[in-house]
């Protein structure tokens, strides 16, 4: 009995790695489709400099087209610029998280150079706000899934790992060099928006990818030693257990004080009524935090 229960738990752990692996791949395949198109699109259109890899390819893309009359391949200028960002993913971060995230950066970068370009508007304003507002949206949905676009994203991982902070924006002041020297060769117009397309990118990943963001949870109930070990068995993070007395009916009470990632907030939430439906649950985002905080690794 005991072999065949080993038997069905190791299978459906298989089929759950299986299907993991399949929709992963579907949102590499859908998230290259989105940048390529994007690229050929609102940031051809609108000349500009999306940051990071990509946008210091096209800088050098570009500039070979204007000074030297000579066209350069995206595919293999965007490959040879993410070689660092990919060393230090599979160095620091994990193999099997920057393996995906190289099939990512590869397949985007084959589809702008085979994709033809096209025009929606040429007003660079809505073309800043909505191109970035779909980059942003391509990058979470591959942050969100275990892997990247690639670029100054292993960076930024690689830092919010080291910190337990979130340095998304921290990147966003990385780019103002290759914004400086777009500016310098092709006008300040396009860098100024370009500033505005990597802040709609940089605000959508912060609000959909929220990995190195924590919330504090408060808990009121009966039952914190259960609240508590739930909490750590599905999120490896501990709670304290504070003694309080109810204002209205002077009964005594149980806080439980916990601070957890705040993409685990909605399904602790949801557990925590479950263990106990009379819980009284309070999230509050969480600034800074000084201390051993638990960040699951990237595999």
């Amino acid at each position: 009995m005991k072999k065949f229960l080993s038997s069905a738990i190791i299978g459906l752990m298989d089929k759950k790695i299986v299907l993991k692996s399949i929709r992963q791949l579907i949102v590499i395949i859908a998230a290259s489709l989105i940048m390529a198109i994007n690229i050929n699109t609102f940031v051809s259109t609108g000349g500009l400099f999306p940051g990071g890899a990509t946008g210091l390819t096209l800088l050098i893309q570009r500039s070979f087209a204007k000074f030297l009359n000579v066209s350069v391949p995206y595919t293999p200028l965007n490959l040879a610029i993410n070689a660092v960002p990919v060393y230090i993913g599979f160095r620091f971060i994990g193999k099997k998280f920057t393996g995906s995230s190289l099939l990512v950066i590869a397949l985007s970068s084959v589809l702008t150079d085979l994709l033809p370009s096209y025009v929606i508007t040429y007003d660079t304003l809505l073309i800043s706000i909505f191109g970035g507002i779909i980059n942003g949206f391509a990058i979470s949905m591959c942050l969100r899934n275990d892997t990247t676009t690639g670029g100054t994203d292993f960076i930024s991982i690689f830092i919010s790992q080291k910190t337990g902070r979130d340095s998304f924006n921290a990147i966003l002041g990385m780019n103002v060099v290759i914004l400086v020297v777009a500016g310098l060769l092709f006008g300040w117009d396009k860098a100024l928006y370009s500033i505005i397309f990597q802040f709609a990118t940089t605000q959508v990943e912060h609000v959909m990818y929220r990995n190195y963001q924590q919330v504090t949870l408060l808990i009121i109930t009966k039952i914190p030693d259960e609240i508590c070990e739930m909490i750590y068995s599905e999120t490896d993070h501990g709670g304290t257990i504070i003694d309080g007395i109810g204002s209205h009916e002077k009964n005594d009470r149980k806080i439980v004080y916990s601070v957890i990632g705040a993409s685990e907030q909605d399904s602790m939430i949801k557990k925590i009524k479950q263990v106990d439906p009379n819980a009284f649950c309070n999230a509050i985002r969480t600034e800074k935090i000084a201390g051993k905080f638990y960040l699951h690794p990237h595999s």
